[in-house]
């Protein structure tokens, strides 16, 4: 990976391209921003470049031994740690996804959390960096590295690890041994643990503009539709996974979206018995995709609110949904938006601390009949 194939963010490239010439390098690195914003694009071309035996002012050269390893992520000093899942009973590491891993990022960034879930075969369960990642970590970071570079540890998703893990951590990322570098890819560092964010320099990652997104989808999906492509830039919102999501025409965003009608309008009416049927088919789908809609629910109601501001350049939605919320959204206003997206937030994390859905989605239900004619 070269910074010249990742798509905008200049200023962040800048910076880290500065901290090397500078030989300013921070040990340990949070490169943390909105998902679909290629931070572990970043990470990785930093992590070639450091490594680079040829490099310019501004990119890896591309070609030499070291660069085509990382590239091809063998080089035998980039190590990684991700979200994983156990196999059956016994502790499983990171190690035992490796090949699944390479191929998710050699063939198929950027991508999400859930799609890497799919990718593996997750099912619905819960994917964590477990405990004992912190044993392979430390005990890889201890040894010489084999080429004379960085040894460098990206970990993307650290706000996914075990608490364990992290704090086992917090010694090899304060005074790592010799020349290594830690990169933290992550969606939301405020879910980091504290001690593990007090000892990271933060790179902040802004979401993209319409423009680098367009080139993207246009350099990806060259036969579609220029007018298509530019919607999806559009709705994308500033993230490469969004908008290509609605560019291919989610099937899951649909079925979302017949959800939500079905329980505001069902809350609306005060029905319990379509409630009680919304519970049921809801609860069917599988945890994994309980909170992908409610992640989903939650951006519909922000979606509603805003388009109450009568400025369509400000919403970001598809034909369908904007067709509903020109209904729905004057329901959704300044008395109710907060109490909202808490209900929403609450059940989201109920059903990732494996609470029975029926029991949280039913709940869920009636309180939105308090709120939603206020």
């Amino acid at each position: 990976m070269q910074f010249k194939d990742i798509y905008g963010q200049e200023a962040v490239k800048e910076r880290l391209l500065k901290s090397v010439r500078e030989g300013r390098i921070p040990h340990a690195q949070l490169i943390c921003g909105p998902q679909g914003t290629q931070k572990l694009a970043l990470a990785l071309a930093f992590a070639q470049y450091v490594n680079c035996k040829n490099r310019t002012e501004t990119d890896s050269c591309g070609i030499c031994p070291s660069c085509k390893k990382i590239s091809a992520l063998i080089h035998p000093d980039l190590h990684f740690a991700y979200p994983i899942v156990k196999k059956g009973d016994k502790d499983t590491t990171c190690s035992e996804y490796a090949a699944e891993w390479r191929e998710m990022v050699t063939k198929h960034s950027p991508f999400t959390l859930s799609q890497w879930l799919d990718f593996i075969g997750a099912e619905n369960k819960q994917a964590v960096i477990y405990a004992n990642e912190s044993e392979e970590i430390n005990n890889t970071l201890s040894q010489k590295a084999y080429e004379g570079g960085y040894k460098t540890m990206v970990i993307w998703l650290p706000e996914k690890m075990h608490v364990v893990c992290a704090n086992k951590l917090l010694k090899t990322i304060e005074e790592p041994l010799g020349k290594t570098l830690f990169l933290l890819v992550s969606n939301n560092a405020e879910e980091v643990l504290g001690t593990i964010l007090s000892r990271t320099q933060r790179i902040p990652v802004a979401p993209l503009s319409e423009e680098d997104i367009r080139h993207f989808l246009q350099d990806r999906h060259p036969n579609l539709d220029q007018q298509a492509v530019s919607d999806a830039a559009h709705l994308g919102n500033g993230s490469l996974t969004d908008a290509e999501g609605s560019l291919t025409g989610s099937s899951d965003n649909r079925e979302y979206l017949e959800l939500f009608k079905k329980v505001m309008r069902a809350s609306y009416a005060r029905n319990a018995k379509q409630m009680k049927e919304w519970t049921e088919e809801i609860s069917g789908i599988g945890r994994k995709r309980h909170i992908s809609f409610l992640e989903y629910a939650q951006r519909m109601i922000r979606e509603s609110f805003i388009s109450n501001l009568k400025n369509p350049a400000l919403n970001y939605m598809t034909k369908e949904e904007s067709e509903f919320v020109s209904k729905f959204g004057p329901f959704v206003n300044e008395r109710n938006i907060a109490g909202l997206t808490r209900e929403l937030q609450l059940a989201q994390r109920d059903i990732e601390q494996n609470t029975q859905a029926k029991l949280v989605f039913f709940d869920l239900a009636l309180k939105m009949t308090m709120l939603i004619k206020q």
